[in-house]
């Protein structure tokens, strides 16, 4: 068969790659009313990808964006430096929008959880609260009865 010949990229298809993403941060955001002051930023967090959701205090959603939305494809999407990414993504267009309190809901057991709420943090936001919605099975289902052979 041979052996395998691992190529490793060079810091020109880095950068390349490093840009492009960049450039996806740098998207659009709706212009919304100015009167919003604060807002809710929820974290889901899964193996698979990580998805932000930024909500006003009724829960209507005014921007989202998740790893995969800026460019990351296949596992690359679960990392933390992709989840970092997208919440920097978040924070700029929280900064358009002129919010200044953040409340921040985390759910998941993804490894983008941590990496994202530092992200968030670093910015300069207000945060009253993160709290942590995952979901926990208190008895769980009925277990499958024991297999006959």
């Amino acid at each position: 068969m041979g052996k395998k010949h691992v190529v490793a990229p060079t810091k020109e298809e880095l950068l390349k790659e490093s840009d492009k993403i960049e450039s996806k941060l740098q998207k659009e955001v709706q212009k919304t009313s100015p009167a919003i002051s604060e807002g809710k930023v929820y974290i889901y967090s899964s193996y698979n990808n990580t998805i932000l959701t930024l909500t006003d205090k009724q829960g209507r959603v005014l921007h989202w964006v998740t790893a995969g939305s800026i460019g990351f494809k296949g596992t690359k999407k679960g990392t933390p430096f992709a989840a970092s990414k997208a919440a920097e993504a978040m924070s700029a267009a929280a900064e358009k929008m002129k919010i200044k309190k953040l409340e921040i809901i985390v759910k998941g057991i993804g490894t983008g959880r941590d990496a994202a709420i530092r992200s968030m943090a670093a910015r300069d936001f207000d945060l009253t609260s993160i709290i942590d919605a995952t979901p926990v099975p208190h008895n769980g289902c009925r277990p499958p009865k024991p297999r006959r052979v």
